[in-house]
């Protein structure tokens, strides 16, 4: 048996934690760092999701995990110079998995904050550079190239915690936990989450097929119910772990609305004084698209952040910025119960909902989709994570 033993457990009250295989060989090494309970946890939910990703769509990936759930999760793709701005680089980033994790945690930076990075590819300088300015606990990745590797081992004051991963490890057809001291088994979810998924309806673009399989293979990685908006390649909402499907619903799209508000030019325009970091302008940010009320006491730190009253977007504003991005797409983790997800998804400006479908209300779930001028797939297939 081999084992790694962990920093500590979920809480550092919870001693005696350790990572085992009875394989003889562990596929994580710790290239720097002493990782925790919650480090690995994260870590090795979000290897698969990114891995997965690569495999059916021929793409490096990228996630940014929190609390294991992903923040967000992206393919590579171009990034403009006002997300890279909004993003606070200089310039955007050019090699493939430096733009994935980009996007990725371009989805939520809020809850990126101290999140694990996850890719599947070899993680080169450019992606440690910009590792190296941000808030993140660790990296897991299949490689590092040397130059990369010993900037990001200065991170942290040198605690930084680096994750190499075995891309060929292949994990038994049984997975296994024991809750409150009893033991529960079943065949690990190999549910393939490619294009074929969803084209048993509706012809959906091929560019929706891509979002459409990157959303929902985030959701198979997150905790349930959950409900994935996205575009372009990106996960832009993640709404994760609510009882409630339509609370999943706002939460996910009120993510995908300050996703979308993050690039408007009133936002860019923000004007930050030196020696704001990164986390404060981010929080910055995420108080400004959401704030309504000039009396609200948000509006008081905004206002000290900024050292300035700046001019807010207005209710007009704010529909009209929606209305510029197409190929909205949201997914859910099963089926869709109520009209009122579509109904609030459309206020977002989403066109494209796939579900598993097979709820008795489905027609009506068709019906709100027709009113609402909205594409739906149902899949036949659910993906819970518990």
């Amino acid at each position: 048996m081999a084992d790694l033993t962990l920093k500590y457990g979920c809480n550092p009250h919870q001693g005696n934690a350790r990572l085992s295989s009875n394989s003889g060989t562990l596929p994580v090494k710790v290239l720097n760092g002493t990782p925790s309970y919650i480090n690995i946890m994260d870590a090795l939910t979000a290897w698969p999701l990114v891995r997965e990703l690569q495999t059916n769509l021929g793409k490096v990936a990228a996630a940014s995990f929190k609390h294991v759930s992903p923040a967000g999760a992206a393919i590579e793709g171009k990034v403009s110079d006002a997300f890279a701005k909004a993003q606070f680089l200089d310039a955007p980033p050019q090699s493939a998995v430096a733009s994935a994790y980009v996007r990725a945690r371009g989805a939520d930076r809020v809850s990126s904050f101290g999140d694990a990075a996850v890719v599947s590819a070899p993680v080169n300088l450019e992606l440690a550079e910009i590792l190296k300015g941000e808030v993140s606990d660790l990296i897991a990745a299949p490689g590092f190239e040397p130059d990369a590797l010993e900037l990001l081992k200065s991170k942290r004051r040198g605690g930084y915690l680096i994750l190499q991963i075995d891309p060929d490890f292949e994990p038994g057809p049984i997975e296994t936990r024991e809750v409150f001291g009893l033991r529960l088994e079943q065949d690990r979810n190999a549910l393939p989450i490619t294009r074929d998924m969803f084209r048993g309806g509706p012809t959906l673009p091929p560019s929706v097929e891509e979002t459409m399989v990157l959303a929902t293979t985030a959701l198979k990685y997150t905790q349930s119910n959950s409900v994935s908006v996205a575009a372009g390649g990106q996960v832009i909402g993640m709404g994760a772990g609510q009882q409630s499907r339509i609370h999943c619903t706002r939460i996910a799209c009120a993510k995908a609305e300050k996703w979308m508000l993050q690039t408007h030019p009133k936002v860019l325009a923000l004007n930050f004084p030196d020696g704001v970091g990164r986390p404060e302008r981010t929080n910055a940010v995420d108080q400004y698209v959401h704030w309504h009320d000039l009396s609200d006491p948000e509006h008081a730190n905004l206002t000290s952040t900024l050292g300035y009253q700046p001019e807010p977007l207005t209710a007009d504003e704010k529909r009209e910025w929606f209305a510029s991005f197409d190929e909205l797409c949201m997914s859910s983790d099963a089926f869709i119960p109520f009209r009122d997800n579509v109904d609030r998804a459309a206020l977002t400006g989403v066109r494209f909902v796939a579900h598993a479908g097979g709820s008795l209300r489905d027609e009506s779930v068709r019906e709100a989709a027709h009113e609402m001028g909205v594409t739906v797939v149902e899949t036949g297939s659910r993906c819970f994570l518990h």
